[in-house]
């Protein structure tokens, strides 16, 4: 087999996952909307419920499947949470009341094992001075599934609010299949280390993996990344709509763009741009375009602005898998599995906080009864957790020095 096959395969599954994903994007207002009668900013509350319930599971199971994996293999544990993932789906196609979606999240979120797996399957398979180009190759992937998703997700929704749903799960269980019968086993028996459900839980992991020299301020950028670029799913598609008077089949097509940005960039700038500046400075570059653009997403009142700025959004994703490479270079090759379930327990950690703030945020600003009617307020608030984020990294730096050529 050729040594490029893996790579390939986990690339496809995650580019067919995050299809699935990006699916739901553009109809979920509506949906919400449908089962429960409300309004826009009521329905944006709910969305925040529906996010933050199932980022709590993922906070409290994302190191224990991370742990699996380090004992168990990639595979095994892929393959699995994508059936469940199936089984999510079609759960919510047939939900008619927000309990039922909250239930259908929450069994979700216990699941959500494919990002972090994927992360892992490629730090096995990556030489050090390639892992953050194939951590670039992860991301685009995933742009290119969202891209796709919302836009296919936003045509079937103007027939149907579920159509979206079914074809989720259709993409899910295609996945699961493919991955069934093409992807090989990234982690070598001799390299797997014994599971300890004591280790697994999410504070025992953190201290595991943030002991380990240089992690824990990379650790503490991510969070805080992460909490504020939860802001798109949260609040996007109620904020073009609130802001601009978008529909569906628009907030998808701006999601297109950000997405085959996104994917571009990772692509084709990551390997070359980080081997002639380091992931330092490729990391600090995103995160200063970061601030450009959630200022003026915060700000502006242009429909011309949005589309410009839906295309930066895209370039600033660079920093992330130049950050993922930072941190998977400082981790020994057993306790991969456990640092990208921490990292996804960090992530499902901001989430539980961000689209609740978010959502609230979005729903302020935007009621009737508002002091000021400005949509754009969180990504307001997201310009500063990104700053602060940049002066940790830049503490960090002075701390620990570059980590790359």
């Amino acid at each position: 087999m050729s040594r490029h096959l893996p790579l390939f395969f986990i690339i496809a599954t995650v580019l067919i996952d995050a299809i699935g994903i990006g699916l739901i994007f553009p109809v979920l207002p509506s949906l919400i909307r449908e089962v429960t009668g409300k309004g826009i900013a009521d329905a944006a509350i709910w969305g925040g419920v529906l996010a933050t319930g199932f980022a709590a599971m993922q906070f409290l199971f994302g190191p224990i499947v991370g742990n699996m994996s380090d004992r168990y293999g990639r595979k095994p544990i892929l393959l699995s949470a994508l059936f469940l993932m199936m089984i999510d789906y079609m759960f919510m196609a047939v939900a008619h009341t927000i309990w039922l979606l909250l239930a259908g999240r929450l069994i979700a979120g216990l699941t959500a094992a494919t990002p972090s797996t994927a992360a892992a399957y490629i730090a096995d398979i990556s030489d050090l001075e390639d892992r953050e180009r194939n951590f670039g190759y992860l991301h685009a992937a995933f742009g290119v599934g969202f891209a796709m998703g919302p836009v296919i997700g936003g045509l079937l929704a103007t027939f149907d609010t579920r159509a979206p749903f079914y074809a989720a799960a259709a993409f899910a269980g295609l996945n699961m299949v493919f991955g069934l019968i093409v992807m090989p086993e990234s982690l070598r028996v001799e390299k797997r280390r014994p599971f300890s459900l004591r280790r697994a839980n999410p504070f025992s992991s953190f201290k595991a993996i943030g002991s380990l020299k240089g992690l824990a301020g990379l650790l503490a950028v991510f969070g805080l990344y992460q909490l504020a670029y939860f802001v798109y799913p949260a609040v996007w598609a109620f904020y073009a709509e609130a802001r601009f008077g978008f529909d569906t089949a628009t907030i998808g097509l701006t999601l297109f763009i950000f997405g085959a940005t996104m994917a571009l960039t990772q692509a084709l700038l990551v390997g070359p741009v980080v081997k002639r500046f380091g992931p330092y400075l490729v990391a600090m570059g995103g995160i200063a375009l970061d601030i450009i653009v959630f200022l003026g997403l915060g700000l502006t009142k242009s429909v011309a602005m949005i589309w410009i700025l839906s295309v930066l959004s895209g370039l600033s994703a660079i920093s992330t898998p130049a950050l993922q490479g930072m941190m998977s270079r400082a981790t020994p090759d057993n306790q991969q599995g456990e640092l990208h379930g921490i990292t996804s327990s960090i992530a499902a950690l901001a989430t539980i906080m961000s689209p609740l703030l978010m959502t609230k945020t979005f729903a302020y600003f935007s009621a009737p009864d508002a002091p000021i009617f400005l949509p754009g307020a969180p990504f307001l608030l997201s310009t500063g957790f990104v700053l602060i984020g940049g002066v940790v990294l830049w503490q960090w730096h002075r701390n620990h020095g570059t980590q790359g050529p």
